[in-house]
């Protein structure tokens, strides 16, 4: 065997990177962590998920302050938002779960934690700050950034990614939201919720494109509600700076031009893999615009070589990135044969109300040809919701012809913790049966999990046939008022 300097090494601080480096090296690998950002935790602890949903909270907190005659209390008015002081909270909050992701965890671990840029110089090496270093295997976990499209003017107009967003000392008075994705609505949402008034610009006619149109267009209504106003199915012409404003030109489906000015703009639409200045092609690793290929193992062209994470361009959320690494440390390390199944991986977009989902929704079911039927359940007959103000919303479960779960969307209030129980339940080959037998403390949200289960049921249990049964059996007499 050659003389490698390491077992594994990882190119890459983040959520998929870190979680390679935790496992290779608690399990006796001789790892390298190589990172080219100053500190660990890449963008979802300091340009994304982390500050965001720290965000949303406070503008969630703002927004309740407001709106206290809701809830039977007496009208306040909070006064302005200092913008410092919410970005000073972010970054308290990033330095708390920092101390996770710090130099001394990982060498206390006994992985390896060097700062710098690599570049591939083989298959098996890199040039890192100007001396070769090798490995066995190698992992390349260097994460997206995000996608700025070639729009005339956006090179030379001053403009936000999520990058910026997050260190603003002042609240924009107004803003320009490229994009209706998650991270544009949640944004929109929490922006317009502090005081910015806020436009989205989408090129579709409809927000949130991955989920079904109705849990969508249940969203954009409360955004609109809330004061977000929506540009949709257009396309952006062209953008200027005036100096201290930004102005976007936009192009309706019927021709017709609107310019639009904010005195901010975001761009949000999507992401893209960090894949340049690897030196991939000299390692004979393959990859394209949408970023580095690999198979269900985890592996790109090079069978020593893994990849994991936004890098390949597919589920480009923290808890894939995790899920991912998983798959890379049974492969790299145990050396055991294990592939992904991205079947039951769940999402979430953090609006209000949140928007959930695991499996196959209405959308991707039909795409895919699979006939189903759908059950849901609206949140205003869940009572805990209604005490709580949150009556909006429904969760939607989906069978197939053997009255299977295939699916199960949930729009509602945290969303995306209720739907953890769906994951707890699919992964674990559990049935309706035993979600609707099962005993939920009243009052609570997750109650509307187990309804919609006991929905199924009820069918067949109050059935015309089993009422006949029972009579015949049991002599029972029917009904006792006769208003249907």
């Amino acid at each position: 065997m050659a003389p490698y300097d390491y077992d594994l090494a990882i190119i890459g601080g983040g959520a998929a990177g870190l979680t390679v480096a935790a496992g290779a090296a608690r399990l006796g690998a001789k790892t390298l962590l190589v990172e080219k950002e100053p500190e660990l935790g890449g963008d979802c602890l300091h340009y994304g998920c982390v500050p965001s949903k720290t965000l949303i909270k406070t503008a969630h907190v703002y927004h309740l302050m407001k709106n206290g005659p809701r809830f039977g209390l007496p009208a306040v008015d909070p006064g302005p938002v200092d913008f410092a002081q919410v970005t000073a909270r972010i970054r308290e909050v990033i330095a708390v779960i920092q101390r996770h992701d710090s130099v001394a965890r990982f060498c206390k671990l006994g992985a390896r934690v060097e700062f710098g840029q690599p570049e591939f110089i083989d298959d098996h090496a890199v040039r890192l700050n100007g001396r070769s270093v090798s490995a066995g295997q190698w992992v390349i976990a260097s994460g997206s950034s995000a996608d700025v499209p070639r729009i005339p003017g956006l090179d030379g107009t001053p403009y936000l990614t999520n990058r910026e967003l997050f260190s603003l000392e002042e609240l924009p008075a107004s803003m320009i939201i490229l994009g209706g994705g998650p991270v544009a609505c949640e944004m929109a949402q929490a922006f317009s919720r502090l005081g910015t008034r806020v436009q989205v610009v989408q090129r579709s006619g409809q927000i949130l494109t991955r989920e079904d149109v109705d849990l969508a267009d249940l969203v954009l209504a409360g955004l609109q509600a809330e004061g977000v106003l929506f540009h949709l199915d257009v396309k952006v012409k062209q953008v200027r700076d005036l100096g201290k404003h930004r102005q976007v030109e936009i192009e309706r489906s019927d021709g017709t031009s609107v310019v639009l000015e904010a005195e901010s703009l975001l761009v949000a639409l999507g992401r893209t893999a960090n894949v340049e200045g690897l030196g991939l092609d000299k390692a004979g690793v393959a990859h394209d615009h949408k970023g580095i290929t690999v198979n269900r193992a985890m592996r790109t062209s090079q069978r020593h070589i893994f990849a994991a994470g936004d890098v390949t361009g597919a589920y480009q959320f923290t808890h894939a990135a995790g899920y991912e690494s998983g798959i890379v440390i049974s492969n790299a390390v145990f050396h055991l044969p294990r592939k992904v199944d991205y079947t039951l991986l769940p999402w979430c977009t953090y609006t209000q109300p949140e928007l959930a989902s695991i499996g196959m929704n209405e959308k991707r079911a039909q795409a895919a040809g699979v006939a189903c039927a759908v059950w849901s359940e609206k949140f205003q007959d869940n009572d805990r919701a209604v005490a709580e103000g949150e009556g909006g919303g429904c969760l939607k479960l989906l069978l197939d012809e053997r009255e299977r779960v295939i699916g199960v969307q949930i729009l509602g209030p945290h969303a995306g913790e209720l739907i953890a129980e769906w994951v707890a339940l699919l992964n674990g080959k559990g049935g309706l049966a035993s979600l609707a037998a099962a005993v939920h403390p009243y009052p609570t949200l997750a109650e509307i999990n187990k309804r919609v289960a006991g929905e199924v049921f009820a069918k067949k249990i109050f059935s015309e046939t089993m009422r006949k049964g029972l009579k015949f059996f049991f002599n029972l007499k029917g009904r006792a008022c006769g208003v249907e």
